[in-house]
């Protein structure tokens, strides 16, 4: 089919248009030319374009995205190059660790020399078995009296010496320890047994005593243990001493008499 108006021409055919006159082909050219800048167009044409002096309507969007694409990938593989780079210049780098198994050295130990066991003792005859002897034993048969003539009193040993614990010092166990009753007494006998003499011109001294307290709480004996190194201390203590009472010392449940060791001090106030 063929239409014509003013000197234009418009051919159709199956697949493809052509538009002739030198007036619409300029423009279309110009059309195409600013839609798309600097990329050159590829016209598809129908089976029966191929006539000379023709020209394509419009350029294949196939063709437009293959030539597009080939630069966009270009420009995203230079992209992700670069932001790889900044990764690992900007990012701590990261170091393999070590995983090597560690190698124990063995040490080489010396045997002990070899031991000589010495061979088992010999058996031992077990003792034979003792036999009672078929003997009487005539029943009035004794042991020979004790008598003094076969023991003289000359051989046999001497008595235990009973001491007296008043005697000398010393040990005797006690439980509960005695105890002073009367000190506002020995204090103010005390003052009255100080020698004049001596408190006049300001002498003192202290005298340490050995007492034995019997099961009363008396004191029955006195022992000058350490001296003042006055003899008129030394007495005057033990007459203080001597006016004490005391609380029995116990032995458990027993009353008992005991040695204490005491000090009197005299010094001039």
């Amino acid at each position: 089919m063929m239409m014509r108006r003013s000197g234009r021409g418009l051919s159709g055919r199956k697949g493809a248009f052509a538009v002739r006159g030198s007036e619409t082909e300029s423009k279309t050219e110009k059309e195409s030319d600013r839609v798309h800048p600097g990329i050159p167009l590829t016209f598809a044409h129908g089976p029966g374009d191929q006539d000379e002096g023709k020209k394509p309507l419009r350029a294949s969007a196939n063709e437009a995205f293959k030539r597009a694409s080939q630069q966009r990938l270009s420009i995203g593989l230079i992209a992700a190059v670069i932001a790889h780079m900044a990764i690992f210049e900007v990012f701590p780098k990261m170091e393999a660790e070590n995983l090597t198994a560690a190698v124990t050295a063995l040490e080489m130990i010396e045997l002990p020399p070899e031991v000589v066991i010495p061979p088992p003792p010999e058996h031992v005859a077990r003792p034979a078995t003792p036999k009672v002897a078929a003997v009487e034993v005539d029943e009035d048969v004794t042991i020979a009296p004790t008598t003094f003539a076969s023991n003289p009193v000359e051989n046999l040993a001497p008595p235990k010496t009973i001491v007296d614990p008043s005697d000398r010092p010393s040990f005797i166990p006690y439980t509960v320890a005695p105890a002073l009753t009367n000190e506002e007494e020995v204090l103010s006998y005390l003052t009255r047994a100080y020698p004049s003499i001596l408190k006049s011109a300001g002498i003192g001294g202290a005298v340490v005593l050995w007492l034995y307290i019997d099961e009363q709480g008396q004191v029955q004996r006195t022992v000058v243990a350490e001296s003042s190194g006055f003899e008129q201390l030394d007495a005057a203590a033990e007459e203080v001493a001597a006016k004490m009472r005391w609380s029995p010392a116990m032995n458990r449940d027993k009353r008992t008499a005991v040695w204490l060791s005491q000090a009197i001090d005299f010094s001039v106030a």
